[in-house]
C-alpha cells in the first residue's frame, strides 16, 4: 500500500511555514491521541502517521530531502548516498566501448572515499534520540510520571531483526564465497586489489527471499508509548536518560538512549536561580519600624516569617528549605525574601499629626552623609 503525502497527512500545501507546520502538527495531535481516544486503532494509526510526517517535515535538512526525492528518501534501500568520488565508471567505459569492471568503487576508496554498497558486518549500536519535554510549576516540585509517544526505529517485528522471510535464512555470497571481498581485474590487468563485492555489498551474505515487513533491513519505524519519570527539580535544558529507547541497532547491536530535554515554564511570582527561589513581599511602616510577625507564600504553601524592628526597604529575609528541590541528591534549595515598605498614601488629618508627632520625637536627616560637605575657600 502506497504511503501518503506528508503535505496532505497534515493539511498543509507544499512550501508551507516552519510555524504552519508546527501548528498543524498540535492541531491533529490532539484530535488523534490515544490518550483522548483510548481503545480507537484507527486514531491511534492516525496519531502514528501525524507523528512521522511531522518528524519529517519539522527537520529542515529531512524535509528537502523529501521535497526531492519523496517517501524513496527514507526508504533505507542499500546504494543510498554516495561520496564525491562515486563516479559510474560501468556507465562510462560502456559508452567508450570498453569494460573498466568495479574500477569506479576501488577509484572512490584510494581517495578516501567508501566503496558503494559496502555494509557493515558485524553488530552497530543505535542512534540516541531527543525528546523535548515542557513542564509546569509543579512538575518541577513534585516530579513527573508520566507516558509519550516516541517514533523510533526498532527491530523488525515480522522477522525479529532475521531481515528473511519466515523459514528462510541468509545465504553465503557466491561470488565472494562469504568473504565480502573481491579482486579488482581491469581488462587484461590484474590490480590485485581487494573490494567490496558487488553483490552482497560486503557482508559476505545475500538475502535471497527479504522480509517484507522490513524489506530486508531487519529495521522498521514505530510509534511507542514509553513510561518517562521526570525527577523534581528538573530546569530548563535538564538531560533525563531512558536507557535503551532510542533507535534500535542493526545487526545485533545494542539500541540507543532516548534523552528527554526539559522546557521548564517561569512562574508569575517566584524567579528561580538555581535551586533558590526569589521573590518580593511588601510590608508596612509599622511592620518595618515596630517589627512584625507576617505571613509569606512559599511554593509549598505560606509559612510565617519574622520581620525585626526597624527593617528597612529591600531588605532580604532567607527561608531555609523553601527552594527548589536538588535533582541529584537530598534536601531542597532556599526562598530568599526582600521585603519592600509601603508608604501609606491619602492620610487623614489625625494620621498626618501623628506622623508629624513621631518626626518630632526622632529627628534625622537620612540625606545627611549623601553628599561630600564642600570646601570652603
Amino acid at each position: 500500500m502506497a504511503k501518503r503525502d506528508y503535505y496532505e497527512i497534515l493539511n498543509l500545501k507544499r512550501g508551507a511555514s516552519e510555524k504552519e507546520i508546527k501548528a498543524a502538527y498540535r492541531k491533529l495531535a490532539r484530535k488523534h491521541h490515544p490518550d483522548v481516544n483510548p481503545g480507537d486503532a484507527n486514531a491511534e494509526t492516525k496519531f502514528k502517521e501525524i507523528s512521522e510526517a511531522y518528524q519529517v517535515l519539522s527537520d529542515p535538512k529531512k524535509r528537502v530531502m523529501y521535497d526531492r526525492f519523496g517517501h524513496q528518501a527514507f526508504s533505507r534501500e542499500p546504494g543510498r548516498g554516495q561520496s564525491p568520488w562515486d563516479f559510474d565508471f560501468s556507465r562510462f567505459s560502456k559508452e567508450m566501448g570498453f569494460d573498466l569492471g568495479d574500477l569506479g568503487n576501488l577509484f572512490g576508496a584510494f581517495f578516501g572515499g567508501q566503496p558503494r554498497n559496502e555494509q557493515p558486518q558485524g553488530p552497530e549500536q543505535g542512534k540516541d534520540l531527543q525528546y523535548t519535554m515542557d513542564l509546569s510549576f509543579q512538575d518541577v516540585l513534585n516530579g513527573l510520571n508520566t507516558k509519550i509517544m516516541v517514533q523510533h526505529d526498532v527491530v523488525c517485528k515480522v522477522c525479529g531483526g532475521k531481515k528473511t522471510e519466515s523459514g528462510y535464512d541468509l545465504e553465503t555470497c557466491q561470488n565472494c564465497h562469504g568473504t565480502g571481498q573481491v579482486k579488482v581485474a581491469a581488462g587484461f590487468v590484474n590490480l590485485g586489489v581487494s573490494q567490496a563485492c558487488s553483490h552482497c555489498q560486503g557482508s559476505g551474505k545475500i538475502n535471497p527471499h527479504p522480509c517484507r515487513g522490513c524489506r530486508g533491513t531487519g529495521i522498521q519505524q514505530d510509534t511507542e508509548r514509553i513510561v518517562v519519570k521526570i525527577p523534581a527539580g528538573a530546569d530548563n535544558g535538564s538531560k533525563i536518560r531512558v536507557a535503551g529507547k532510542g533507535h534500535a541497532g542493526r545487526n545485533g547491536g545494542k539500541p540507543g538512549d532516548l534523552y528527554i530535554i526539559t522546557r521548564v515554564q517561569q512562574h508569575p511570582f517566584f524567579e528561580r536561580r538555581g535551586d533558590n527561589f526569589y521573590c518580593e513581599v511588601p510590608i508596612t511602616i509599622t511592620e518595618a519600624v515596630l517589627g512584625a510577625k507576617i505571613t509569606v507564600p512559599t511554593p509549598f504553601g505560606d509559612t510565617a516569617m519574622i520581620v525585626p524592628a526597624g527593617t528597612q526597604s529591600d531588605q532580604k529575609f532567607r527561608l531555609p528549605g523553601k527552594g527548589i528541590p536538588h535533582m541529584k541528591g537530598v534536601g531542597r534549595g532556599d526562598q530568599f525574601v526582600t521585603v519592600k515598605v509601603v508608604t501609606p498614601k491619602d492620610l487623614d488629618t489625625r494620621t498626618s499629626e501623628l506622623f508629624r508627632e513621631i518626626a518630632r520625637l526622632n529627628p534625622m536627616n537620612p540625606r545627611e552623609n549623601l553628599f561630600p560637605v564642600a570646601s570652603s575657600r
